[in-house]
């Protein structure tokens, strides 16, 4: 419901801004600023590919690995909302570029995540006594055959 209620407004926000906007600095600047946002936008797209390996990498060492992916993530999200026309997303996206804003949105949505289940480390260990294993059963006819040339008989490929 939130997101149909989004998608119907911001546009129409957008376009009471241009309005308004538009108005009181003129048709020019609002295109100039438009173009510029654009430009802007682009060249955070642009940055952020390039030094994005480097920054992952050196990531993943820490003891947090998802935290700068998901600064490079709030960037990229930056970056497309510059590139969108509108002084609304200009606006957010320009907050976005912002560490401390980042970081702020990042503990936002964290306290809103529930993670369930059980611990990866725990997930995969077994119970003890088990085994886990593939088997065939072997009729009375093929266990009384003798072994082939070079295989013991009890493995069969």
């Amino acid at each position: 419901m939130w997101l149909l209620v989004a998608i119907l407004a911001v546009p129409l926000i957008e376009i009471g801004l241009f309005v308004v906007v538009g108005g009181m600095i003129g048709l020019w600047a609002t295109l100039a600023w438009v173009i510029v946002s654009g430009m802007i936008g682009m060249s955070v797209l642009r940055a952020q590919g390039m030094q994005g390996a480097a920054e992952l990498r050196s990531g993943l060492r820490s003891v947090d690995p998802l935290s700068p992916l998901i600064h490079r993530v709030l960037t990229l999200v930056a970056g497309l909302l510059l590139i969108l026309p509108g002084f609304l997303t200009d606006a957010l996206g320009l907050l976005l570029l912002i560490a401390p804003v980042r970081s702020l949105v990042i503990g936002l949505l964290a306290s809103r995540v529930q993670v369930r289940g059980m611990p990866v480390r725990e997930a995969h260990r077994p119970e003890p006594g088990f085994i886990d294993a593939e088997f065939h059963e072997v009729g009375e006819d093929e266990a009384a055959q003798p072994p082939t040339r070079g295989k013991s008989g009890w493995t069969r490929h």
